[in-house]
């Protein structure tokens, strides 16, 4: 199943949406330093720390399995750049993300 057939829903209990806004996704946006939007979705710009790149892939461990519409991939440039996060999916997807880190 391609993510263009999946439902855009998150599988989580709106109590456990809630604490996971609290905690990681809470915690992300605190580091985010940047936000493109793109066609299918966003591109999310991150400090290149190690503490950063941990949380963005504890992000991606979780989020996948509860928005499974969702398709990640995350870019750690050369010479100790930024780590881009783009989150990308079928229509309506955008607008899912766009209260995500709030």
């Amino acid at each position: 199943m391609n993510n263009s057939t999946l439902p855009i829903a998150c599988s989580l209990t709106d109590s456990e949406f809630r604490k996971r806004r609290k905690t990681v996704l809470r915690e992300a946006g605190k580091k985010m330093l940047e936000v493109k939007e793109i066609e299918d979705g966003y591109i999310y710009r991150f400090p290149s720390d190690d503490d950063s790149l941990a949380q963005i892939f504890e992000l991606v461990r979780m989020e996948r399995k509860c928005c499974q519409f969702l398709q990640f991939r995350i870019t750690v440039e050369s010479g100790g750049g930024d780590t881009w996060l783009e989150l990308t999916g079928a229509e309506g997807t955008k607008e899912f993300l766009l209260s995500l880190f709030d």
